[in-house]
């Protein structure tokens, strides 16, 4: 499923227009991306959470040469599914 389709789908369950509906889940990932540059965890219970993980600098390789490259630390989003999500997905 993609946005397009997701946009469509949650206007059908909320009764709402293609478009309120787009600017319902684009204003959602836009709560939840502000929360994670600010270094915030989001948690809806039941279904996951997301929150920023930090990855050490390390060393890896160029798979054509096989030279060695310093790969840099960086953040990275990361989810974490809920037990409710988990027990959905399992059935």
């Amino acid at each position: 499923m993609n946005k397009g389709e997701f946009v469509d789908a949650l206007a059908d369950r909320l009764d709402a227009s293609r478009a309120q509906a787009d600017r319902a889940l684009s204003a959602v990932l836009d709560i939840i991306s502000e929360q994670l540059a600010k270094g915030e965890k989001v948690a809806f219970t039941g279904f996951g959470s997301f929150e920023v993980s930090e990855r050490a600098a390390r060393t890896g390789r160029n798979p054509q040469t096989g030279a060695a490259i310093e790969i840099a630390a960086s953040s990275v989003p990361k989810f974490t599914a809920g037990a409710t999500l988990k027990a959905a997905v399992n059935k």
